[in-house]
């Protein structure tokens, strides 16, 4: 199944055992729950299973590192240099982590090697740059013989949660600005998917971080995780996930009004108009909203086409839809994976089979194929066709590989239903008229669109939604605010 000795004498742990206060431990209720290969259906491993006691144990530890021994007394370049160290020891591994990801989440191996890895890489190397840049700065006050200053503080303990559709992607997205801020971690990964979270933790160990730093705790929601959220020794939560357990984390979060950012769901509108190169343009839908088996928070689930050339893009996304070959992601050949779980792709069905009863036509797709080769939670790509904009299935995100077209005539009226939405994570908008582009960029409510292009990241760049998909910012300088607080100082020079 695998290349690797040290991924596969990894696997085999009984149990994948859980990182806190620099020591691999087993739960505290001596509880396990198994990690899936979604490919299969077959247990991968074994996993501690973390719950109340060993968030305590964990945030106990954070508390300890941040107030007292190495960390606090490093100076900021020795923070970069072990950031730097540990993008060296991920970039080292990189084939085990891509076969991990693969194996534990089931997307296509080409792309956890392309870009979930390099990715991952660049984000802990981006931010071992920003570990020296936090600055203060001086103010020009208006009282006589005063000189003020701030300085840019870390917070704390951050409780970080993160989802399961990009396992190392998110561990790094969130751990990599905390640490540089000097801010210590509990970081409880999806228990759908946290064995690469857990593989990370080995090579934060390796790289030299104090004990305490990065404590790792996988379990569940409903347990470890609201009790991190809950937890009144914690800071401040940075969690990516649903919108609706993003509101009951801002209600966990009220007991000591710790900070909170939120990166939630999204109903993203990808536009093509007429005058835009259809080939590319047709493609590059493909790849908003089958990408990672459509489990993207980001994905261009409500394509809108111009009248003038809708059936010429729907036919050309239909036939590149049929002809995708769908396998287990460890082979190289693999374009669509499994969903993440069984129970991923009943909810997905769920909403074929109601957009059907509400009248959309299905063009390709919705069935769930089975053979010798194809054992796991297989879903085909999924297009709709006579959709309403109040549809379900044009409203509430699926998260997965289905979407609905959208034929449109003006761009007053695109705007308008373009923005008829909850959510405003991201859009896309595919055109050759520059006035068009700037128009629709000022015009969609969302805190990412992309022109030409779709699902581009960059760990320089801020990446965030508008209204109910969340607040805050991950990535780029912007996410230094969300790991910092600032202390303004007056010295009285009379």
């Amino acid at each position: 199944m695998t290349t690797s000795k040290v991924l596969n004498a990894f696997l085999q742990q009984r149990p994948v055992k859980m990182l806190i206060g620099g020591e691999w431990v087993e739960a505290a209720s001596g509880k396990t729950f198994s990690s899936l290969n979604p490919a299969t259906g077959e247990v991968l491993a074994e996993v501690a299973e973390g719950e109340s006691e060993d968030i305590n144990r964990a945030v106990a530890a954070a508390r300890n590192a941040f107030e007292s021994g190495a960390w606090p007394k490093m100076t900021p370049s020795q923070r970069g240099a072990l950031l730097w160290k540990l993008a060296d020891l991920l970039e080292q591994h990189a084939e085990e982590f891509a076969e991990l990801e693969t194996l534990d989440n089931g997307k296509p191996i080409k792309y956890a090697r392309a870009v979930d890895v390099p990715l991952a890489v660049d984000h802990f190397r981006y931010f071992a740059g920003w570990a020296t840049k936090l600055e203060g700065e001086t103010i020009p006050v208006s009282i006589p013989n005063m000189f003020t200053y701030t300085l840019r503080e870390p917070l704390g303990v951050i409780g970080q949660i993160i989802p399961w559709n990009f396992p190392l992607q998110m561990a790094a997205w969130k751990l990599a600005p905390a640490l540089a801020c000097g801010n210590t971690c509990v970081l409880k990964p999806a228990e759908q998917t946290p064995l690469s979270a857990l593989r990370l933790g080995e090579l934060i160990c390796a790289a030299g971080f104090p004990e305490g730093v990065v404590n790792i705790v996988p379990g569940f929601g409903e347990t470890a995780g609201s009790a991190l959220a809950a937890h009144p020794d914690v800071d401040k939560i940075a969690f990516t996930g649903s919108t609706e357990v993003g509101r009951k984390i801002v209600q966990a979060s009220a007991g000591n009004l710790k900070k909170v950012t939120l990166e939630l769901g999204g109903k993203s509108p990808n536009i093509i108009f007429q005058d835009a190169d259809l080939k590319y343009a047709i493609r590059g839908a493909m790849n908003a909203v089958f990408f990672n088996q459509g489990q993207v928070c980001t994905a261009g689930s409500r394509l809108f086409v111009h009248q003038s050339v809708y059936e010429q893009v729907v036919d050309g996304l239909c036939s590149y839809a049929q002809q995708m070959k769908i396998g287990p992601g460890i082979s190289p050949d693999t374009e669509l994976g499994p969903l993440v779980s069984e129970e991923q792709r009943q909810r997905v069905a769920s909403y074929i089979e109601r957009g059907k009863e509400e009248g959309a036509t299905l063009l390709t797709g919705g069935k769930c194929p089975q053979s010798e080769t194809l054992k796991g939670f297989f879903l085909q790509p999924t297009i709709f066709d006579h959709v309403h904009d109040d549809m379900t299935i044009a409203r509430e995100e699926i998260f997965g590989p289905v979407v609905v077209a959208l034929p449109f005539e003006s761009v007053d009226e695109l705007a308008a239903r373009a923005n008829k939405s909850m959510y405003g994570l991201a859009a896309g908008v595919w055109t050759n008229n520059i006035k068009i582009a700037h128009r629709m960029a000022a015009t969609l409510k969302a805190g990412v669109v992309w022109v030409n292009t779709y699902n581009m990241f960059d760990a320089a760049a801020p990446f965030g939604g508008y209204k109910q998909s969340g607040y805050g910012r991950e990535m780029g300088h912007a996410v230094l605010d969300a790991y910092t607080q600032l202390k303004t100082v007056w010295i009285s020079t009379r």
